[in-house]
């Protein structure tokens, strides 16, 4: 039997979804092969929680924990970790140098993807296709009339590295601009700008399934409020339609540009990227490589309709981790 460490919690204000998200890889582990430990990482602790809720501190040295006289040490890792420092690359790069196989992408990747700006950067030159963006950095002078003249009005202003919708507006107004901007400042000291694009929109989960890059069935997006936001994402005020209600050149077409992304970037793990398709081509927006793992999120559902169970898709990542 091999132990897996199942970390989450982190560092942002998406700790509450990653709590979930680890608890749902906990339930689905299949217990025949693997022992798994929740182990919750915050700021001021990093600690093994047992059944009973007991806290047991972790070693950060070696990564491994003491039960009772018994230390534990683990075979693999298995990230659940949504934002700093689970999908930012610390982690990541800290098991690199423990020499501790774990679930997600390699620490460049995770860094990369978790900068939206940076991360469309590089995929620009292997035509994917971006809305138009405006990029401040805090301490910036703020000229709302040449954003508005770059990206149009409306438009939207999100934190660069933050995950969840956490600190996006949609902004209809220039007098507008400088409130979404503060509130954007509030999860990062980087911002993106980007022009509205009214289309489409379809998140797309791209894995490593058995060894072969597989993209799973697509799933449209139908937002109540008036984006996919916080409250859309996590409080049922939007619909979730798996597969899209898309024509099949159309489908072929996003699949073939997630699955380019993913190949590009030598990604590893899991990732989901999101897309809004304007006149039948693909703008995408970001990628995350620790997609949320709750029965309501988005990849476990693809993966359903993929025929692949939770169970499946979380032994998957370990033997491919462990590989």
């Amino acid at each position: 039997m091999k132990n897996i460490a199942i970390i989450m919690g982190g560092y942002s204000s998406e700790y509450k979804i990653s709590l979930i998200s680890g608890n749902v890889v906990f339930k689905y582990l299949d217990k025949t092969k693997y022992n798994g430990y929740r182990i919750h990482i915050f700021k001021e602790k990093w600690v093994y929680v047992d059944e009973n809720d007991t806290e047991f501190p972790i070693d950060k040295n070696d990564f491994s924990t003491d039960v009772n006289g018994q230390k534990i040490t683990f075979d693999c890792v298995f990230n659940a970790i949504h934002g700093s420092p689970g999908e930012d690359g610390l982690m990541q790069a800290y098991f690199e140098l423990l020499q501790i196989p774990q679930t997600s992408c390699d620490y460049y990747q995770a860094a990369l993807t978790f900068n939206k700006r940076d991360l469309l950067s590089v995929l620009k030159p292997y035509g994917i296709k971006t809305a138009t963006s405006y990029y401040l950095n805090k301490g910036d002078l703020i000229n709302s009339e040449e954003i508005v003249s770059k990206v149009g009005l409306p438009c939207f202003v999100k934190p660069n590295k933050a995950g969840s919708s956490f600190g996006i507006s949609k902004v209809k107004t220039a007098n507008e601009l400088p409130i979404a901007i503060e509130m954007a400042y509030k999860e990062d000291n980087e911002i993106i700008i980007e022009s509205f694009l009214d289309g489409t929109e379809v998140s797309v989960g791209v894995i490593n399934y058995k060894g072969k890059v597989t993209v799973l069935p697509i799933t449209e997006i139908v937002s109540e409020n008036d984006f996919f936001d916080y409250e859309a994402k996590y409080l049922g005020k939007s619909q979730e339609i798996t597969p899209a209600r898309i024509p099949e050149e159309l489908t072929q077409k996003v699949s073939e540009i997630a699955k380019r992304a993913y190949e590009v970037l030598k990604m590893k793990g899991f990732s989901r990227s999101e897309f809004i398709i304007v006149n039948n081509e693909p703008h995408m927006l970001e990628m995350n490589t620790i997609p949320g793992l709750t029965t309501e999120s988005l990849l476990p559902q693809q993966a359903e309709v993929a025929g692949i169970s939770l169970e499946e898709l979380f032994s998957n990542a370990i033997e491919l981790a462990l590989k």
